[in-house]
């Protein structure tokens, strides 16, 4: 699993992150861990954590870090949800020093991160099960399908910026639920913690299935 933000440093003091807290990954760590799961959770600088103390907990801090963790847990994971918003740009050079205003800074260079839920999906066997999460303003539903068939997902977690009381900042989340077979489950807004026992039950349903 992994959850949280990731920080992209611009010199030692500044960086680009976002606004997400990690409390819904870290929601669904402590669902897994409470039906008796062994959970392995990467988690970015956040100030969440679980709070089922068997929850192995690998902290990281930028995009780079969360691959390299990730690929490594991923081989021996049955399950794998993947909440976090990894950062899909990072600064290509790094300041040695703080830079200073009155140097001035015109423009940044960018470029792309690795793609943590595609090089899982590429890699995913028969009997590993993959979960993403999509976070949409338009097109909600047509997006979500495109990562989840583009990404081989079993399943993909929908969340639309459009919902009062869902996505960054809050405790919480309103979801809808697709499968690999474009089956969808709608869910009120309720509580992360509950939002996170749906999903965990969800994963359970659809693996009965298999």
């Amino acid at each position: 699993m992994n959850a949280g933000p990731t920080y992209e440093p611009i010199d030692p003091v500044r960086f680009i992150g976002n606004h997400s807290s990690g409390k819904m990954g870290v929601a669904i760590a402590d669902a897994f861990a409470d039906l008796g799961a062994d959970v392995d959770l990467v988690l970015g600088p956040s100030h969440e954590k679980p709070l089922n103390h068997g929850i192995k907990i690998h902290e990281v801090q930028t995009a780079s870090e969360m691959y390299q963790k990730c690929m490594g847990i991923f081989p021996s994971a049955k399950i794998s949800v993947l909440s976090a918003a990894v950062a899909d740009f990072t600064p290509s050079h790094k300041a040695r020093s703080k830079i200073k205003k009155e140097d001035g800074l015109q423009s940044i260079e960018l470029e792309a991160t690795k793609d943590i839920l595609l090089s899982l999906g590429e890699s995913k066997k028969e009997n590993q099960f993959l979960v993403g999460f999509a976070l949409e303003t338009d097109n909600e539903r047509k997006n979500a399908i495109k990562k989840l068939k583009a990404k081989n997902l079993d399943m993909i977690v929908l969340n639309s910026l459009k919902d009062d009381g869902a996505g960054f900042g809050h405790s919480t989340n309103k979801i809808s639920i697709i499968d690999n077979k474009e089956n969808s489950l709608e869910f009120p807004l309720k509580d992360k913690s509950q939002v996170a026992v749906d999903i965990v039950q969800s994963i359970m349903n659809l693996l009965d299935k298999k």
